[in-house]
């Protein structure tokens, strides 16, 4: 038996991607559930309201309707304005991060319903439906480094590959997962001197040997600040799957750079993992302390939504058919649930069920290991 499906516009800041495109929408219709697609959803991403249509989609005009579906499927966290749609036989399936988001986790924990996470669905190679985000938060970060360095936009003024006698930007990137080790690929394109921190001696020596980067350093506070002083560029990629980002770099460190130097925080969906850092928007990217320029966007891949939507949707649409197998059959949010949904579930009927997520919610109810019995 069929179910239906609910695919909202996103309501974010800036957010112009979609979580399906009609080729992953006609992979569930196929399989006899009922997509509700929001008209214009695909817009900003390149798919019109006529490829989801010929995908089998029913368009409706109405975000109610399309929030009253079994399983919301989207994007980005679902913002204030949408907490009202909240219900305890809703399933929603997107990227939470809830460790950094108090206010969402208190309405999902309040209204009963069965939240699972992209960014925490793992499997034996990582974290399949974060990853492809992250590897374009990495090519992003050294773009947009590379672009706020310049005088124009308030940096110093460096460019990354410098010139005949002068030396390269120095670049220091904050862990090497995924988003940091595309990061440091990207910088050293540009011909940047890159440092590589990371926690894992063997992934310094892996990416040291490749190239990734000139030089690594394994993450002890003392060390990693010697580098942060001659930094132009930082990036923070620092990642603990559900749980808040470790600050690696302290307010101190940071005050200790050269002014026009650039932090580009990539970790701060889940709260940021360097002391200045705060979110920010596409819409107003930036903001200076200490006299080093901050670039905090809790988006990044929003910006390019093309290439960002067509790699989301590839990843979570077999992940979607097997979560709307679940839901028609009952085993949604239960010991049952399909293996390919390991460690997305982060909060169940009212209480919190992701360990990294209880653990930044220690005051709120959680029954730890309940996503991996």
């Amino acid at each position: 038996m069929g179910i239906t499906i609910g695919l909202p516009a996103e309501t974010k800041q800036g957010e112009r991607r979609v979580a399906l495109s009609p080729s992953a929408v006609h992979s569930q219709t196929e399989r006899g559930h009922r997509v509700l697609v929001q008209a214009g959803a695909g817009d900003g991403a390149g798919f019109s309201d006529t490829d989801y249509k010929a995908a089998g989609a029913d368009l409706l005009p109405d975000v109610g309707e399309i929030w009253g579906a079994d399983v919301v499927v989207k994007v980005k966290e679902p913002q204030p304005e949408e907490y009202r749609y909240f219900r305890s036989d809703l399933v929603l399936f997107a990227f939470l991060h809830l460790a950094a988001e108090p206010e969402l986790t208190d309405a999902l924990l309040d209204s009963g319903i069965n939240a699972y996470a992209f960014e925490t669905l793992g499997d034996r190679h990582g974290l399949p439906l974060l990853a492809p985000m992250s590897e374009i938060a990495g090519r992003a970060a050294a773009i947009v480094g590379a672009a706020q360095l310049s005088a124009v936009t308030g940096g110093s003024g460096t460019l990354m590959g410098g010139a005949a006698g002068v030396p390269p930007a120095k670049a220091l990137v904050i862990g090497l997962g995924v988003a940091g080790t595309m990061a440091a690929r990207g910088m050293r394109g540009l011909d940047a001197h890159v440092t590589g921190v990371d926690v894992d001696l063997g992934r310094l020596y892996d990416h040291k040997l490749a190239g990734i980067v000139d030089a690594t350093q394994v993450s002890e506070t003392k060390l990693v600040g010697e580098h942060v002083v001659d930094a132009d560029l930082v990036v923070g990629a620092a990642l603990v799957p559900g749980a808040k980002a470790p600050t690696v770099i302290t307010e101190e460190q940071v005050a200790s750079m050269r002014p026009g130097s650039v932090v580009v925080d990539l970790a701060i969906d889940q709260g940021g993992c360097i002391a200045t850092a705060r979110p920010t928007s596409l819409g107003d990217p930036t903001y200076t302390e200490h006299g080093v320029l901050h670039y905090c966007v809790t988006n990044v891949p929003g910006q390019f939504p093309r290439t960002a939507s067509a790699a989301l949707s590839a990843a979570v649409a077999p992940r979607l058919l097997r979560l709307a197998d679940d839901v028609a059959a009952g085993r949604a949010g239960t010991v049952e649930e399909s293996p390919a949904l390991t460690g997305a579930r982060n909060v169940n009927d009212g209480v919190i069920v992701h360990e990294g997520v209880a653990e930044a919610f220690t005051d709120r109810p959680h029954a730890v290991g309940r996503t991996e019995e």
